[in-house]
């Protein structure tokens, strides 16, 4: 694969600008007028996973978070701003999690061959195979150890969105957005839908408020009849 470099992203910028105002000299006025996406994009930080190019989507379309191995982490604040200005601001309508075959990320935390700052943020991928290792080794080669391993932490990161505030009051509000969860296929370019319920991370009454009603009814069952 051929690499361009520096004077050659700029030239292809000035030849792609052209291509679109050929099409549609108002292109860059409407581009420029804001942004209200209908996705979130949860994805990994691999150079082969433009998700723009993979699903022919413009810009406006998708607002991307992404970072190594497309984790959704509790404790990471720049992750937690794009969540909230996502959902309270932009209010997008999906939030895709999107995870990918081949990802170096899970390589790592399935090999443990990383040193340093890596390993740390691979390491709650580590805990998820070491949770479901009697499955993963069940599986005769490492590419699909590695590949099972990929579609477990994208289950995961979908439950995690649902352990994070702004996602529990949307759901309180009833305005949460609609979660996917993706595997990307590199050898292929397809894109895997792991139908992944979420049913049960959704909101539960409190058992409290669960225990105060029926007392309610069973005292009100107890109470005399009017005559």
């Amino acid at each position: 694969m051929k690499n361009n470099n520096i004077d050659d992203l700029l030239r292809n910028n000035q030849a792609w600008v052209a291509e679109k105002l050929a099409l549609d000299p108002m292109y860059f006025e409407q581009l420029s007028s804001g942004q209200t996406p209908p996705y979130l994009y949860i994805g990994c930080s691999d150079s082969r996973l433009p998700l723009t190019n993979f699903t022919r989507t413009e810009p406006g379309e998708l607002f991307v978070h992404r970072n190594i191995a497309n984790q959704v982490s509790l404790t990471d604040i720049n992750f937690l701003a794009v969540l909230e200005y996502a959902i309270l601001h932009l209010e997008v309508k999906h939030i895709i999690v999107c995870g990918h075959y081949d990802c170096g990320g899970i390589k790592a935390a399935l090999e443990g061959r990383t040193i340093g700052i890596i390993d740390n943020w691979v390491n709650p991928i580590r805990e998820l195979y070491l949770q479901k290792q009697d499955e993963i080794h069940a599986l005769t080669t490492r590419e699909e150890r590695l590949n099972r391993l990929a579609e477990i932490n994208v289950a995961a990161q979908v439950k995690n969105l649902f352990q994070t505030s702004v996602m529990r009051q949307a759901l309180e509000q009833q305005k949460a957005p609609m979660v996917h969860g993706w595997v990307l296929d590199i050898r292929t370019g397809l894109i895997k839908d792991l139908n992944i319920s979420t049913l049960e991370w959704q909101l539960h009454p409190c058992p409290l408020l669960l225990e105060f009603r029926l007392y309610a009814i069973l005292n009100n069952k107890n109470q005399p009849e009017p005559i």
